[in-house]
């Protein structure tokens, strides 16, 4: 009896040492949360790397620029800003993100000996000076899909990918809205509708939403075959969170826009001779910002490296010939009003196919064009009435 005994002790000791790591390498995904400014909204994934038999506990990220550059902003509007691969303790990381109040979790994936070996390996090249800078891409190439194709590249190929069930049916732009309405962040989300084209709105792939953090990590807790998973132990080294603050209703952009609606409507048809005056300069401003808008998606498109910017039907109502409205609007000639006419009825046809377009439009544009349309109506039988009592 004695000598069963000490032969279960002994198997299960033999057991509990095969499930440490014999090569003394641990490797996991670390998943933080949004934070409460636009940068870190969307969340940061991090490579963590722990090497008992060295002492070594490194986190490797692939979302870091150098905000020093000289150039920084023009490569940063234009596209061209380069990201890199960075390294940094596990204690400092975790001292930042506890700065920020914002939690980390960690999924220690089930990697074996040789193939962390490998993935070590890769990373350390990376970090090479010739190697560690990539063309960042928000959607495609970023600090999180890096980090899903070393893990694809090196888990067991027998393992199924796991279904993300918040994602599903959701396009690219359902995706980024999907944290800017968490975070109450309406003005940057209408911000990033007007710059971002119809190349966001096709449904995203369960594999493409993994360029969110959070998808990543909904995606590896359920990556297995029934029997074995990639994740073989989740921690949460921080249970914090950001605190988001809610936006007033004043704070948000229809809120404002439908209530410059309401006063250019009362002005137009106050009929007396002030408010007129009034929209006189209300319309040169109006139609000015349009056409620099229009302009701004113009160079987003053609003159930048930017995939996302292109094919913007935002173009439909911000024309960049509206630019020359101080002066045409100051020197009415003739064809001033074929030109709002024209307007007029491409901008009223755009609401009217609202939800047929490829493109989904900020909702928060809707009280604009009624402001575009408008204005343009007035402008177009104003003119006509200026010309047939000069003529």
């Amino acid at each position: 009896m004695r000598r069963f005994l000490f032969s279960v002790i002994i198997f299960l000791f033999t057991i509990s040492g095969n499930a440490q790591d014999s090569c003394g390498i641990r490797v996991s995904l670390l998943t933080c949360s949004p934070g409460s400014e636009l940068y870190s909204i969307f969340g940061h994934s991090a490579l963590r790397i722990v090497d008992s038999t060295v002492g070594t506990d490194i986190v490797y990220n692939y979302g870091t620029f150098d905000f020093d550059d000289p150039d920084f902003y023009t490569k940063f509007v234009r596209g061209k800003l380069l990201y890199f691969l960075s390294q940094s303790s596990f204690s400092q990381f975790k001292a930042e993100y506890e700065y920020y109040q914002r939690s980390i979790a960690e999924q220690v994936l089930d990697l074996d000996c040789e193939k962390k070996k490998e993935l070590r390996a890769f990373i350390f090249n990376n970090l090479r000076e010739e190697n560690k800078f990539y063309q960042y891409d928000f959607l495609y190439d970023n600090c999180t899909t890096r980090l899903r194709d070393i893990i694809e590249q090196y888990r067991n190929k027998n393992l199924r990918e796991g279904p993300i069930a918040v994602a599903e049916g959701m396009t690219f732009r359902n995706g980024i809205h999907y944290y800017l309405n968490n975070g109450e962040m309406h003005w940057s989300k209408f911000g990033i509708d007007l710059l971002l084209g119809s190349r966001i709105d096709k449904p995203m792939a369960n594999r493409e939403a993994m360029f969110l953090p959070e998808f990543l990590e909904a995606s590896l807790d359920r990556t297995g075959n029934g029997t074995d998973s990639l994740v073989m132990q989740k921690v949460y080294p921080l249970t914090l969170r950001a605190e988001i603050r809610r936006s007033g209703f004043f704070e948000r952009p229809e809120t404002v826009f439908y209530l410059v609606l309401l006063a250019v409507i009362a002005l137009t048809f106050s009929g007396k001779a002030l408010p007129q005056k009034i929209l006189q300069g209300f319309d040169i401003v109006f139609f000015l910002l349009l056409g620099v808008l229009g302009c701004l998606f113009l160079f987003m498109w053609f003159g930048t490296d930017h995939k996302q910017t292109k094919d913007n039907y935002n173009l439909l109502w911000a024309w960049p010939f509206h630019i020359f409205t101080p002066f045409v609007l100051k020197h009415p000639k003739p064809n001033v009003r074929r030109y709002f006419f024209i307007y007029l009825i491409i901008t009223g046809t755009t609401l009217l196919l609202w939800v047929l377009l490829p493109q989904q439009l900020n909702p928060a544009l809707i009280p604009i064009l009624l402001i575009a349309m408008l204005r343009s109506w007035k402008i177009y039988t104003e003119h006509g009435t200026n010309s047939k009592q000069t003529s």
